[in-house]
């Protein structure tokens, strides 16, 4: 897939690049990227492809509420990869975002993100642009991804002038067909019940290593059942 010579020119663009504010991206240079991307996008599937094999990208983001259209942000984003269940470490990615509003102190509170860490933090066309590197053509996963779907699907559009178009799995279809009694669990109780100790719990790339787990544990248990692909899952996910 050519990647490559787009990733370079990006890498240049961005080093250029200086705050420039929260506005949208602009510079055809990186619109061109970003169609080539959606376009790789389009014609890869990766719903047949065995699940041993397949190359996901755990993410989770922080949040200054929980409605972009009403004008909340993303403050962080954190990712991992893996292929099928191994956790590939060495392979991260985290970075706080630029916000103009002053972050709630519940939020704070929660998160350990204050105004004055996101004052000097990327913009978010920077930091998606980042992530989409980062990401390539590997599906998304994430824990009870509704959150991070909206944000993303807002961001992308409003930011990049474009749609968003990487999948997005969520935990939920692994965890449910295994243990049916199991409804939109949270992640610490999720964790508790498969001795995965709790790290750095609301911060995005602690989050994402979490979740990474539980997918891991998850995806051996539904191969386990029969299911070779995520068109089995989502077949399989459809009858329960």
């Amino acid at each position: 897939m050519a990647f490559e010579p787009f990733l370079q020119l990006l890498r240049g663009i961005q080093a250029k690049r200086g705050h420039g504010g929260v506005g949208g991206i602009q510079n055809s240079h990186q619109m061109a990227y970003l169609r080539h991307l959606r376009k790789e996008i389009d014609k890869e599937s990766a719903m047949n492809t065995p699940l041993d094999k397949l190359n996901v990208v755990i993410f989770d983001i922080e949040t200054t509420g929980f409605s972009p259209e009403r004008g909340d942000s993303i403050l962080s984003i954190g990712a991992i990869k893996m292929v099928g269940t191994k956790i590939l470490e060495e392979q991260q990615f985290y970075s706080l975002i630029y916000v103009e509003q002053e972050i709630p102190e519940y939020i704070t509170n929660l998160t350990g993100i204050t105004s004055d860490a996101v004052s000097k933090a990327p913009t978010i066309s920077n930091v998606l642009l980042d992530f989409f590197e980062f990401v390539q053509d590997s599906t998304l996963v994430a824990h009870h991804a509704t959150h991070e779907r909206g944000f993303m699907q807002h961001a992308s559009s409003k930011f990049l002038k474009t749609p968003f178009k990487h999948r997005i799995v969520d935990t939920s279809f692994l965890y449910k067909l295994v243990a049916r009694d199991f409804h939109n669990m949270p992640l610490e109780q999720l964790c508790a019940r498969n001795s995965i100790p709790v790290v750095d719990r609301h911060h995005a790339l602690g989050d994402a290593k979490m979740t990474a787990q539980i997918w891991s544990v998850y995806l051996k248990k539904v191969m386990e059942l029969g299911c070779e692909s995520l068109n089995d899952v989502y077949n399989l996910y459809s009858r329960i």
